[in-house]
């Protein structure tokens, strides 16, 4: 038996999510870390935050999925859980085109571990559009590919001031009949359109969130060297990739500070993906 599964291998663990992720999780943990993934009948985890805004995300978004795992095992009387927790905002450098990061985080109240995982996706549908006719909503939802991904439909942009929001809409007919009761009820004679960004109705974001399971499998079994507790992970990173053409140092990562959260060991491994030499464009000297 490898040690690094010992410290979870047939141990249950709860994975705190209302909205169907065990699909694309449930797999993947009990066949990598041979756990026994329980989804909690009844676990609202809307009262954490919801991306349709009526209730605020409690915390950050590392917070917000600490939170989530706490009250998993304060209601099952365990102690490992596993959850998620996506956020969407504007590309960095291009404010139009959206991203999608995710995070994962694994929590043992039993051996006192937090492991977390991330990532960073340009693959997203997330949008939003003010309507005024059905056909423009119907313009907006081809788009985003419904209907394999939901919908959302507000009476307002803002749902505090929405008298009428519908989620859910996975057909036309919904969609028609949503969008003629909100125009009706918009003092404007507007409505508000957005993607249901929940992982049941969007399938692309799934994709993001079995992704990023993927990394945090790989970081439970990457084990401290000197005392094998799981999640050896990096806490810093350092430039000085040398140029390929020049050999002085780029920006570029050079070397990566591993350390674990439990005996503080670190390593320095130098060369992340065996990368030697940057690219001369991203050298300052030869490209400046």
């Amino acid at each position: 038996m490898n040690k690094e599964k010992s410290w979870f291998k047939n141990r249950v663990c709860i994975l705190a999510t209302m909205h169907k992720k065990e699909e694309v999780m449930a797999s993947l943990l009990e066949e990598k870390i041979q756990m026994k993934i329980v989804v909690p009948d009844n676990f609202n985890t809307d009262q954490f935050g919801t991306f349709t805004r009526e209730i605020k995300r409690l915390g950050n978004q590392t917070e917000a999925a600490r939170f989530k795992a706490q009250k998993a095992l304060e209601i099952t009387g365990e102690t490992l859980a596993i959850t998620s927790e996506g956020s969407f905002f504007p590309h960095p450098s291009i404010p139009f085109v959206s991203c999608n990061r995710e995070l994962v985080l694994l929590l043992d109240t039993f051996n006192d571990i937090e492991i977390i995982a991330t990532e960073l996706s340009f693959e997203t549908n997330h949008s939003h559009a003010s309507i005024q006719t059905v056909e423009e909503a119907l313009s907006f939802a081809e788009k985003i590919g419904f209907p394999e991904h939901g919908l959302v439909v507000m009476s307002r942009a803002e749902p505090e001031k929405s008298d009428k929001i519908f989620k859910g809409i996975t057909n036309k007919k919904e969609l028609i009949d949503a969008v003629e009761i909100a125009l009706n009820s918009s003092p404007e004679n507007k409505a508000h359109i957005e993607t249901d960004m929940r992982a049941m109705y969007n399938p692309t974001r799934m994709k993001v969130i079995a992704k990023t399971t993927e990394t945090l499998i790989k970081k439970i079994l990457n084990t401290c060297p000197n005392c094998e507790f799981p999640g050896f992970d990096i806490i810093e990173t350092k430039p000085g990739l040398p140029c390929e053409m020049c050999h002085f140092p780029t920006d570029l990562i050079k070397s990566e500070i591993y350390q674990c959260q439990k005996c503080n060991y670190q390593e320095n491994r130098d060369y992340p993906n065996n990368i030697k030499y940057a690219d001369p464009m991203y050298c300052n000297f030869c490209n400046p």
